[in-house]
């Protein structure tokens, strides 16, 4: 059997009962970052033997952890924070299981664009995920380009080093709507910052940057309470 293994995005409380039960039963965990997970595991005093997935060795880490499984043994997967798959390795290992025939389930848990998105007060009944955006500007700017039109409020998620470049994109392609900005979810310095685009734009222009951003803005026919 192969479990996703939901974990933490910051605060460790948030490890469920069923996500530890999972990870003391099973033979081997499969982690995004061995380190990272045997800090985890050390953690909730669980001993368990690490085989490492990334998204550099997907392919024969794969083939590995199926074998594993047709030899009768159980493997978790996790990365290193979050749902396996979403924006993280997991998605060719549950592709894999599935055309083997190999049962698969998911132990959810915390994912951030999730809560993100329910605290920046944009609409929730409608949404898409976008991810990652591209590095450079010329692929980024017509990635945002995709969804200029579209109605459904969008998430990213960017780093601190293209944060700045990203919502100057996105102000330009997108125009000046409602959007939020959240960081540090779960854990003691959490905070969201909501306006326009080039409200937050200024905001961060002047602050130091840390750690992993979601972006939440609004759809192309939202519109700002404070305009109605």
């Amino acid at each position: 059997m192969l479990y996703l293994v939901t974990t933490p995005i910051g605060n460790l409380a948030d490890m469920t009962l069923r996500a530890l039960e999972t990870l003391r039963q099973v033979d081997f965990v499969a982690s995004e970052d061995t380190r990272k997970t045997g800090l985890l595991l050390k953690h909730f005093e669980i001993k368990k033997p690490q085989i490492s997935f990334h998204e550099h060795n997907e392919a024969r880490a794969g083939e590995k952890i199926m074998k594993l499984i047709a030899a009768g043994k159980s493997v978790a997967l996790v990365t290193n924070a979050g749902t396996p798959g979403i924006s993280d390795p997991g998605f060719t290992l549950v592709r894999r299981a599935i055309q083997l025939e190999v049962p698969v389930t998911l132990i959810p848990g915390p994912t951030a664009f999730v809560m993100a998105l329910v605290l920046s007060g944009l609409p929730v009944h409608s949404f898409t995920f976008r991810g990652f955006p591209p590095r450079k500007s010329g692929k980024r700017r017509h990635f945002l380009e995709v969804d200029q039109d579209s109605p459904h409020t969008l998430i990213f998620y960017e780093s601190p080093y293209r944060l700045t470049a990203f919502l100057q994109d996105a102000l330009e392609i997108l125009g000046d709507r409602p959007a939020a900005l959240a960081s540090e979810l779960t854990k003691m310095f959490e905070h969201i910052s909501r306006g326009k685009l080039s409200e937050l734009l200024e905001q961060v222009s002047h602050a130091k940057l840390k750690g992993e951003y979601t972006i939440v803005i609004a759809g192309s026919d939202a519109r700002d309470s404070s305009d109605k």
